[in-house]
């Protein structure tokens, strides 16, 4: 990726979203409901406290994370839709089973 978010953003590739329903419906793609997770593919370096130094992120490229329903700007990057958010936006990372993580 060209692009270096700045401060306390964060880029996130939004999960994809199902398209059917559990009826077996499909659903056209401006009916369905966008995700609230998806992964950080890249953050800034942080931001500054009251003192001037800097405070990095709690979150790191290939994070699984959730995040608002009205969060963040979409934006497209080399052609990709993403997302670009403060870090406060997010609501936490997706810690993976240990099951999960033998499996992968």
């Amino acid at each position: 990726m060209k692009f270096r978010p700045l401060h306390d953003r964060v880029v996130i590739r939004r999960a994809e979203g199902d398209t059917k329903s559990k009826g077996g419906i499909i659903i056209p793609d401006n009916a369905k409901e966008k995700p609230q997770e998806g992964e950080v593919i890249a953050v800034g370096p942080g931001a500054r406290d009251e003192n001037g130094a800097l405070v990095p992120l709690d979150v790191k490229a290939g994070d699984l994370i959730l995040f608002g329903k009205w969060s963040g700007t979409e934006v497209k990057i080399d052609g990709e839709d993403l997302l670009i958010m403060k870090e406060a936006d997010i609501m936490g990372v997706i810690e993976k089973s240990v099951e999960a993580k033998k499996a992968a």
